[in-house]
């Protein structure tokens, strides 16, 4: 397979066959549903849909390779341009980081482009090769679609439960110090979930009310299963936003009552002690007419004194109620 070119296949009923470069453009002339994944990164890419595959809008073109993207669907004609995100399971690669998928479909012919590889197209390549996957154009969207979605899903799920565990520690009174990074990086990451998955909620409500000839019953209610799933996901991702921002305001409150109770015991030792700095301030001056000067028991007497005094301040506090 050329570097360019991921993967490509011809669909013919139960047939399933991978097409080397020189057959992709034939194949997407012919009645066989074709469907070719390509590199979006790599320049010969653009040359390529430009020079070769003629039936594509300028538009469409510009669309597929472009860098910077949002979920969304556009209706061209009996095809439909579908850009959307899917959870990035790269290695060494934040999994919110979410890689966008481009793909144009129409009756017969099936083309899309990444960036970085996305789990769910290999599977969806997989079950070609293994005779058990989409027969359709309709059968292929509804398919990607609803992998690209559970593991947006799955993601979140596990999201949520980290969430669970900050909770349970929180509750359980356990050291929340070491919380705050923890409660920032679960904001973080279902905020930039979010900020993807709205807009593909939106898209795929269009794509399921899209007047596509074959997109089926059957495909129009398995998408709508992928976007209910996506509302949840949102609803879930809301709820995580939610409850990190209590759990940090209950942590910075427990920080701020540890702080003020530290400070009062401090101000209280600080209170105890004060008179006792005076007293032997004092009586530490080297100067005459000190009382005790000449008396050998003057020194027991002075801190018994100061003993009793200790004393009298820790009664007076505690019938003031100062703790």
């Amino acid at each position: 397979m050329s570097n360019f070119v991921h993967c490509a296949y011809a669909i013919s009923g139960t047939a399933q066959k991978a097409l080397p470069i020189d057959e992709i453009i034939y194949g997407l002339a012919d009645d066989r549903l074709v469907w070719a994944h390509l590199k979006a990164d790599d320049p010969r890419t653009k040359s390529w849909l430009e020079s070769e595959i003629a039936f594509l809008d300028p538009f469409i073109v510009s669309a597929l390779i472009a860098e910077e993207t949002r979920p969304r669907i556009t209706e061209i004609g009996a095809g439909v341009l579908v850009i959307l995100r899917g959870m990035n399971f790269n290695d060494d690669q934040a999994d919110e980081d979410m890689i966008a998928l481009r793909l144009y479909a129409d009756t017969k012919r099936i083309i899309s482009l990444e960036y970085r590889p996305i789990r769910s197209v290999e599977d969806v390549a997989l079950d070609i090769e293994s005779g058990s996957g989409p027969k359709t154009t309709g059968e292929f969207l509804s398919s990607l679609i609803y992998r690209l979605s559970r593991r947006v899903d799955m993601a979140v799920a596990a999201l949520d439960d980290q969430m669970d565990g900050t909770e349970r520690t929180v509750i359980g009174g356990s050291e929340i110090v070491d919380l705050r990074r923890d409660l920032s990086y679960i904001r973080l990451k279902s905020i930039k979930i979010r900020r993807h998955m709205a807009p593909q909620r939106d898209a795929l409500f269009e794509l399921k009310s899209a007047n596509l000839s074959w997109l089926s019953d059957t495909d129009r209610r398995a998408i709508h299963e992928s976007y209910n799933r996506t509302v949840r996901t949102l609803e879930e991702l809301d709820g995580i936003r939610e409850r990190a921002q209590i759990i940090k305001d209950e942590v910075s409150n427990h920080l701020s009552e540890k702080l003020n109770r530290n400070t009062y015991v401090l101000s209280l030792i600080a209170a105890i002690f004060l008179p006792l700095g005076f007293l032997t301030g004092l009586f530490g001056m080297n100067i005459g007419g000190l009382p005790g000067i000449d008396a050998s028991n003057a020194f027991l007497i002075f801190c018994l004194s100061l003993i009793v005094l200790v004393i009298m301040q820790i009664i007076i506090f505690r019938k003031l109620k100062w703790f």
